[in-house]
């Protein structure tokens, strides 16, 4: 069996937002080698998160908004216990408990064995500095 390891870096330019890894994803998975198996990708950071939807805009635009009402962003330490600890993100770990932290994607013939709209997504909920991803893919 074959192993591959990669990290890649996302430096999101606001707070909030969510970008498509799926070609970054793919190209991994053509630098592998690997015809058969499974790839997890993962974010390696408690303020983000992983998953697997459509592509579409619209959706996105309601991810951000469902969340924000969920978890509203409110740096004030008497709405969240864990910015008395100085820091701001509470919301962001709560938004990344509801969107998960990995996928698993089942690999065959080369590719990644998705439904008909699938893509990998990084959701980042408390951005302005580099985070890392990991790809991890193992098989024959």
């Amino acid at each position: 069996m074959k192993t591959y390891r990669k990290e890649i870096v996302v430096n999101y330019p606001s707070r909030r937002g969510f970008v498509n890894l799926t070609p970054q994803v793919e190209a991994c998975l053509r630098e592998s080698g690997i015809r058969e198996g499974l790839l997890l990708c993962n974010t390696m950071h408690i303020t983000s998160s992983v998953f697997i939807n459509d592509n579409e805009q619209g959706l996105h635009h309601d991810f951000g908004v469902w969340l924000e009402q969920l978890a509203p962003f409110n740096p004030d330490p008497d709405h969240y216990h864990h910015n008395r600890t100085g820091e701001d993100n509470a919301d962001a770990h709560l938004k990344r408990q509801v969107m998960g932290r990995e996928v698993v994607v089942a690999v065959t013939n080369g590719r990644l064995d998705f439904g008909t709209w699938e893509q990998i997504f990084y959701g980042e909920f408390d951005g302005l500095r580099c985070k890392r991803i990991l790809v991890k893919i193992i098989g024959e």
